[in-house]
């Protein structure tokens, strides 16, 4: 009951101040001149950095596996899952840029198939583990392969599905050494895609060039209002996958009606770090781009505003016990998700409508669908 009475009045005082703060401003124009300066930060201060540290983390997560081919024991078994998580805070950062090289080539996919709703993933990596096929066990062969079998959703079945305790060498043969390389070809895999979009961006005639240089003969941006869009649309797309996928997938505010095991990352208990990347790269994505200067005085309250409820988000989403199951069938622990729930509803409507307005794009307009 705290966290659900804490929600409807963190949701109401913002909405009463937000409401005020209309009341007294006419429409917003936006700022075109300051907007190739924003999408440059955008893209310098967060999206290639992002991409880098995904990349190395990938890279880590790769020796991490491969030293657990080598030296099978429960020690680089627990090393592994420590790459495996600092890889899920990197991708989970920079996962909410939905747009531009990651959904060429279905790179998106390949690094992380999901929602899957009808197990596909789990139903192929199973058969895959179940007849051993030397063509998965390398990087090569294994990247033309389903999606649903070479990203992190895979290596989570590899590194805590069913009969993952053979990796530690302990019960002998070399089913683990199999099941293993396996793993060690889905991290390389990710290190791959991770060069890639790293290099993609990087490159200064590419995409980079393109968002941050909107004009008539941009392929993607014809004026600063069509970039504009496609920044906040970042962020709004962002929150809806919060609510949507993250949050809804399992959880729809009835215990009784969850289903725990369609939550992310369940099997590893990584299903709200997950959800925290989201937000910190939500909310270093709005910062780092400058944003704000797209406001005029009178109105730059807004952002701070969109801040406080993504941090009471975040707050309560690293104070929830990691796993699923145990949260779902504890009332103090679905109060919290009820909290998650209404507040990440109203995080959408302040990108969407209160930051959108306010920088001179038409309040209501669905950035994330492009309409």
């Amino acid at each position: 009951m705290r966290f659900a009475l804490t929600s409807l009045v963190l949701a109401l005082s913002i909405s009463s101040g937000a409401m005020a703060q209309e009341s007294n401003a006419g429409p917003a124009v936006l700022n075109t001149a300051l907007v190739p300066s924003v999408m440059t930060r955008a893209v310098d201060d967060f999206i290639r950095p992002g991409y880098h540290r995904f990349h190395e983390t990938a890279g880590s997560l790769r020796a991490s596996m491969e030293a657990v081919c080598a030296t099978p024991s429960a020690a680089t078994v627990d090393a592994a899952h420590v790459a495996f998580n600092d890889t899920i805070d990197a991708w989970s950062r920079i996962e909410i840029v939905r747009v531009g090289p990651v959904i060429e080539d279905n790179r998106f996919e390949r690094v992380l198939f999901f929602p899957d709703r009808k197990s596909t993933g789990q139903k192929q990596v199973h058969a895959a583990l179940a007849k051993p096929d030397d063509s998965v066990t390398q990087m090569a062969t294994l990247k033309d392969k389903s999606v649903a079998m070479q990203g992190i959703g895979a290596l989570e079945f590899v590194l805590f599905g069913t009969g993952h305790e053979v990796l530690s060498g302990d019960q002998g043969g070399d089913h683990g050494g199999y099941r293993c390389r396996y793993g060690a070809a889905i991290a390389a895999n990710l290190e791959r895609l991770g060069g890639e979009l790293s290099a993609a961006w990087d490159a200064p005639d590419g995409v980079q060039a393109a968002w941050e240089k909107p004009g008539p003969a941009n392929p993607l941006f014809r004026d600063e209002k069509e970039a504009a869009n496609a920044l906040l649309g970042i962020l709004v797309h962002a929150a809806e996958t919060i609510r949507d996928q993250r949050l809804e997938s399992f959880y729809k505010g009835d215990a009784k009606k969850a289903l725990p095991r369609q939550a992310i990352y369940w099997r590893s208990g990584n299903t709200f770090r997950s959800v925290a990347g989201n937000l910190e790269g939500l909310r270093d994505l709005m910062k780092m781009s400058g944003m704000v200067d797209l406001l005029d005085e009178n109105s730059r309250s807004t952002v701070s505003s969109i801040d406080f409820v993504a941090r009471s988000l975040l707050r309560v989403v690293n104070d929830i016990q990691p796993n699923v199951e145990g949260a779902i069938a504890d009332p103090a622990e679905t109060a919290k998700l009820d909290f998650l729930l209404l507040n990440s509803r109203d995080l959408i409507l302040r990108l969407n409508n209160d930051l959108g307005g306010g920088i001179g794009l038409a309040a209501g307009f669905s950035f994330s669908d492009g309409d």
